[in-house]
Order: structure tokens, then sequence, then C-alpha cells
């Protein structure tokens, strides 16, 4: 959704092409150049290496040859609103990218869960035995 608060992006990293929308509207969405690609070049927006590698995993369908985040909005008939849903979705993935993940600390199982797991497999195994059917020879 739109915001009303100023962008956060700099100016110099930022690249819009207004472009015909796609879809239903009738004559105003032949004549009217509403949606918004933008290109941010993520090597212009200052972020330390950490936070770009992040940003580079999480969007990297998104990321060209060049090094641009190019984001396509046109969901909305205004060519502002389009505009502020695409600075708002490049917002929203770069404080995702600053967010550090937690690392994983390996556990090993305990004593108890390895003996629960194994009386379920015998449990089980039980449970398939007795629906073969019984040998003659006994």
């Amino acid at each position: 959704m739109p915001s009303s608060r100023a962008s956060t992006l700099p100016a110099e990293a930022c690249q819009f092409k207004f472009v015909h929308a796609s879809g239903p509207g009738g004559q105003h969405v032949n004549k009217a150049s509403t949606a918004v690609e933008l290109r941010v070049h993520i090597n212009k927006l200052g972020l330390p290496p950490s936070v770009i590698n992040r940003l580079v995993s999480q969007q990297r369908n998104r990321i060209n040859k060049d090094g641009e985040l190019v984001v396509q909005a046109d969901q909305f008939r205004s060519q502002l609103k389009n505009k502020q849903a695409a600075i708002g979705r490049v917002e929203e993935w770069l404080n995702a990218a600053r967010i550090i993940p937690k690392r994983r600390v390996a556990t090993k199982p305990s004593r108890a869960s390895k003996t629960r797991r194994l009386s379920h497999k015998k449990q089980r195994g039980q449970v398939k035995s007795n629906r073969k059917k019984p040998n003659s020879l006994d």
C-alpha cells in the first residue's frame, strides 16, 4: 500500500520509467502511461556489503546483470500511487535485507527422544508385521 511519508531511497540510485499498463480499463489504459518500472542501482544505495549480499540472495530474480533491482507496479490507475507502491516495495525489501538472521545452533537429540523414536519404530514395525499372513509352517 502506498505511504504518504518521504522515500529513504537516494534519487541518484533510482530510475523511473512510465509505461502503458495491461489489463482492463478501456481507453484510459490504452492512452495513459500509469504503470511504473523502477530500477534501483543497488551499488549506489550506500549499504554495507553484508546487507547488499542478503538483498541479492533474497531478490536474485529481480536483479539484472547491471546490478539493478527492477520493480514493476501497475495495480493502481494513478501513476503517483504506482510510483509510491514501487518505492514502498523496494523499501520493504531493503528493511528485510537489513535484518541479520539468527545463527542456528546445532543440537543433538536427547536420550529420551532417541528412546521414544526407537520405541515408535518398533511399534510401527509390529503393526506392519501383524498384517502379514500367518506362516503355515508354525
